[in-house]
C-alpha cells in the first residue's frame, strides 16, 4: 500500500486545490521562473500530484478554487508545512523566499507582516521546532 492509498479522494482533491492555489500565487506576476517551476515540481511530488495532473493544473490553474484556511491556526499549519519543504530541500535562495512570501499572502497573511512571518518561520524550521512550538512562536512573535 502506498502512502497516497491511506487517504481518500477528497484528500487528493484538497492537495490538488492547494497546489493550484500555490500555482495561482506564483503566477500572480504573470510568469513562473525556473526556480519557481523547480519548487512547484518538488511540491507536487510531495503532495502526490502526478506529472499529468501537474501539467493540467499549470495550464488550468484558474479553474481551481482558492480556499485559504479560515482559521489562523490552519494557515499557520500550512505555512509550517511549506516552510519545512523549502528548508528540507535546501532551496532557501532569494527566489524561494520570495515565493514563500507570495504563498503566505495567498494563505491570507497580511502584506505588512509577511516578511516578518516568513523570516520567523524559516528561523523556527531551521531550529527544528515542531508544529505546536511553531504556532506558539508565530502567534507570540511580537510579545
Amino acid at each position: 500500500m502506498s502512502f497516497s492509498d491511506l487517504f481518500d479522494s477528497g484528500f487528493k482533491k484538497r492537495n490538488e486545490d492547494h497546489f493550484a492555489a500555490i500555482v495561482k500565487v506564483a503566477m500572480n506576476d504573470g510568469i513562473i521562473t525556473d526556480d519557481e517551476q523547480a519548487f512547484l515540481k518538488r511540491l507536487a511530488h510531495k503532495l502526490d500530484i502526478s506529472e499529468g495532473d501537474f501539467e493540467i493544473i499549470l495550464k488550468d490553474y484558474k479553474n481551481h478554487p482558492i480556499n485559504p484556511p479560515v482559521s489562523y491556526d490552519r494557515r499557520l499549519e500550512r505555512l509550517y508545512d511549506l516552510t519545512r519543504m523549502v528548508y528540507v530541500d535546501e532551496i532557501k535562495s532569494e527566489q524561494e523566499v520570495i515565493l514563500l512570501k507570495k504563498i503566505a499572502l495567498g494563505l491570507g497573511f497580511h502584506s505588512d507582516n509577511v516578511k516578518y512571518i516568513v523570516d520567523k518561520a524559516l528561523k523556527l524550521v531551521e531550529r527544528g521546532v515542531d508544529l505546536d512550538i511553531f504556532v506558539d512562536e508565530i502567534k507570540n512573535m511580537n510579545k
